[in-house]
């Protein structure tokens, strides 16, 4: 497969869960408690701020990742005790998460990592970590300034929640709808600009791709382990810092090769060259390495896929942009039909037309 092509092929293995990263314990000595942590602000790195009890300091620029949570862009600065509304006071006396223990929506636990958590859908005990559509991250104490127990503003994303579960019934819970809204903020002209008509066929032309390239969201990490250690380019100055088997596929738009994480990576100011991890532990951040390819690579194309749909272009010039060396101009006939299976049905859950040239 060709260098200059950011996605990796998937396979049909089963994909393999990424597991949540444990954190240092705090100081014995509480401090202050910085402002509170909230999932709508955008922090930059050295960012302090409280959670859970615990101050919190950002290691780079960050938004609607949990401190404590499985990203690791947070360092634990001990515990606190006062201000800021940082988790002292018993509305943040809440019980442990115990696994296979049933938990009704709107139910608080406290997680292994100290941080607090809300159940958005009753579940069996599902790890609130991993299983992101089940729980949401949750800040104690009230007012807005505090985040408090509401959920972020979604800024008017024209896919609802529902018509995300409907579109991906049966998608891995790290897809999450929290995380993809809370990634739009990198890229404010998607689905934002244009007819309402043209906001709906660009996120449906969006999901669409993303839904053909991970099967209807469902793998995360390219399958195909044997080419793993093939996208390290060791002519890059940088080279390969975290391993030269670690710039495979994961995502929405399978991000690989070692050029494009640090690409992406100095475009949303997010270290992946060297924590490339983040793309399938944090999904939020596998959500702005895809809308980073979307509104800002030609790929095998002319135009990147956000032009192709707001400069009336059309969805089969976004195939194009994504895979045409492969798919278009009669090369895989089957594979445009299943995007553009998907992309008509998509526009009909959001009510609205897919517009003419469909094809590449």
């Amino acid at each position: 497969m060709s260098k200059k092509r950011i996605m990796a092929c998937l396979s049909a293995a089963a994909f393999a869960g990424a597991l949540a990263v444990a954190v240092p314990a705090g100081s014995a000595s509480a401090a202050d408690c910085a402002a509170a942590w909230n999932a709508a602000t955008a922090y930059t790195g050295g960012a302090a701020v409280s959670y859970g009890g615990h101050n919190w300091s950002a290691k780079w620029w960050t938004q609607n990742e949990t401190p404590g949570g499985a990203s690791g862009v947070w360092t634990d600065q001990g515990t606190c005790g006062s201000g800021g509304g940082g988790g002292s006071g018993s509305e943040c006396s809440h019980p442990d998460w115990v696994a296979g223990r049933w938990y009704a929506t709107g139910d608080i636990v406290r997680y292994t990592n100290g941080g607090l958590y809300r159940a958005t859908h009753d579940n069996p005990g599902y790890d609130p970590v991993i299983s992101t559509w089940y729980w949401e991250p949750y800040s104690c104490g009230s007012g807005s300034s505090g985040g408090g127990g509401t959920p972020p503003s979604q800024g008017g994303f024209v896919v609802s929640e529902a018509q995300f579960n409907q579109m991906f019934p049966g998608r891995n819970s790290f897809y999450s709808y929290s995380g993809l809204t809370a990634a739009l903020g990198a890229y404010p002209g998607f689905a934002t600009t244009g007819s309402d008509t043209v906001k709906k066929q660009e996120a449906a032309a969006f999901l669409a791709n993303v839904s053909h390239e991970t099967g209807g969201l469902v793998y995360v990490v390219e399958q195909n382990t044997a080419n793993y250690p093939h996208y390290c380019d060791t002519g890059q100055p940088y080279g390969c810092p975290a391993g030269q088997a670690a710039y495979y596929g994961r995502g929405p738009i399978q991000l690989s090769w070692n050029f494009n994480y640090k690409a992406a990576g100095d475009a949303l100011g997010i270290d992946l060259l060297h924590n490339p991890n983040l793309v399938q532990t944090d999904s939020a951040v596998a959500w702005k390495t895809a809308l980073w390819y979307w509104n800002t690579q030609t790929g095998p194309g002319t135009m990147t896929p956000h032009n192709a749909i707001v400069n009336g272009r059309g969805f089969g010039e976004t195939i194009r942009s994504i895979n045409g060396s492969l798919e278009c101009n009669g090369r895989n006939p089957a594979q445009v039909q299943s995007r553009i299976d998907a992309y008509q049905r998509f526009t009909q859950i959001l009510g609205t037309t897919p517009g003419s040239n469909l094809t590449c």
